[in-house]
């Protein structure tokens, strides 16, 4: 259970020094204090993976959709936000008590205890909800990715507001709300379960029923390569996702007001690094041997990949075993990819081999390091996560297919989102020119505009 979870040595550790210090007010004060800014600051890096998110989808996007993947990044955030306020944080932790779902209801702050000098609640109500509400931005994320450059953008965030609202919460409070999961001791340090296949079974069922991109697969099946916009700019996500994760993991230490506290966190984000290390460079290696040339979108999802695959359990491995961890996590990646496209599964930035492939693999290897783990239960967990999200989120995709509809029209695929959904662009002067009847130019230019800038400049490939 998240929210209470405490390994042997951390619990020793804590205990005693408590004992002893019992009637010191400053120091149960201090220890206030530093939880809270703990949740604070760990929950700050997280929300800036959003941003490595946006970077990094804008990036394996082509340049027509790069202004809508921006668009859905930053706003999914806002959904998360007060979705997870109305519903979600009640839900996921909110009189659980070992069942199956918290209670409907409004947050709402409650700190009376500690302004009147009670600091027995650990840290401030507020940092928690703080914390926990950026994780579920996380999971939307995961799917924004999977499912771009063919969904409508007012359909995408209506699935959202819902899986952050109800399906989240709802199998989140199984494991770290005190449910079921959390009783029969199933393990997810931070998320590799909870957070990331969430996101990527939710992404799964979108993709299918989306159906994949026009000119993606062949009649004979052959995968047609659609490189994204913009390398650079999917490195510099990828970097800010690995900083963002150092919150992720290390805030799920979830205190910071004694030395044995501090020690996890350092072990937790150290593991977190080797894992990433050791992800991305089995990747790079895998690619060579299969492939003769190293993919530089392969390097950047091998990192990935390792940081999902320690994502569960982080603070019990050496660094060797999480270097180990890690590069499992960059070979499954790697492995994964050519995967869904044989099924013609078409995930544009590789969201399930990373989040659903390596989060899988990452809670089956807990007890591999972690002795009070068992792979009975953590397969069971997988399993009913696995279970509930397929269900939960196609009733949801296919409830919105048949009402709203969720994918735009194959005119507006071929001239790109930014110009159907949102009428602008991310690189107006690199911008598409479609002629030959595949829709008309661009809002605001005349035809002798649109004439004169085919004669002048090149036209971006798509």
């Amino acid at each position: 259970m998240k929210k209470s979870r405490i390994t042997l040595f951390t619990g020793l550790m804590t205990v005693l020094p408590a004992l002893a210090l019992a009637e010191d007010a400053p120091v149960s004060e201090m220890t206030y204090i530093l939880n809270t800014f703990s949740f604070l600051i760990m929950g700050i890096l997280v929300m800036w993976m959003a941003a490595g998110f946006g970077m990094l989808e804008a990036g394996l996007v082509r340049s027509k959709n790069v202004a809508t993947i921006c668009l859905k990044n930053i706003s999914l955030f806002g959904i998360a936000g007060i979705l997870f306020y109305l519903t979600g944080y009640n839900l996921m932790y909110a009189g659980v008590d070992g069942g199956f779902i918290g209670s409907f209801g409004l947050w709402a702050a409650d700190d009376a205890a500690a302004l009147a000098g009670d600091y027995s609640a650990g840290y401030s109500s507020s940092s928690d909800w703080f914390f926990q509400m950026v994780f579920c931005g996380a999971a939307c994320s995961i799917v924004s990715g999977c499912v771009a450059e063919r969904i409508k953008l007012w359909s995408f965030l209506l699935f959202c507001a819902i899986l952050c609202g109800v399906i989240y919460p709802i199998q989140g409070s199984w494991g770290w709300g005190g449910g079921w999961l959390s009783e029969m001791g199933f393990a997810d340090y931070a998320g590799s379960t909870i957070v990331h296949s969430v996101g990527g079974w939710a992404a799964l069922t979108g993709a299918i029923i989306l159906g994949a991109r026009k000119g993606k697969y062949s009649k004979g099946g052959r995968v047609n390569p659609m490189p994204g916009s913009n390398i650079p700019m999917a490195t510099l996500g990828t970097f800010i996702l690995w900083m963002g994760w150092y919150g992720f993991n290390g805030g799920s230490v979830l205190a910071l007001g004694d030395a044995a506290s501090a020690i996890e966190m350092s072990n937790v984000m150290v593991n977190t690094n080797m894992a990433a290390c050791g992800g991305m460079i089995a990747a790079m290696a895998m690619v060579q041997i299969l492939y003769k040339k190293v993919d530089v979108t392969m390097g950047l999802n091998g990192a990935l990949a390792g940081l999902v695959s320690i994502t569960a359990g982080p603070a019990t491995p050496s660094l060797g075993a999480a270097v180990l961890i890690g590069a499992v996590g960059g070979v499954l990646v790697v492995l994964a990819v050519p995967f869904f496209d044989k099924l013609k599964i078409d995930d544009v930035v590789g969201a399930l081999s990373v989040h659903l492939v390596c989060g899988v693999w990452g809670t089956m290897a807990v007890p591999f390091t972690d002795a009070e783990a068992s792979f009975l239960t953590q397969f069971i967990g997988v399993a009913a996560t696995a279970v509930y999200v397929l269900a939960a989120s196609s009733l949801v995709w296919l409830a919105i297919k048949h009402t709203i509809g969720i994918r735009c029209s194959e005119e507006d695929e071929y001239r790109g989102l930014d110009i159907s959904e949102i009428g602008m662009e991310a690189y107006p002067d690199f911008q598409t020119v479609h002629l030959g009847g595949m829709g008309s130019p661009t809002p605001g230019f005349g035809a002798a505009t649109v004439a004169a800038r085919v004669a002048t400049t090149p036209v971006r490939q798509n």
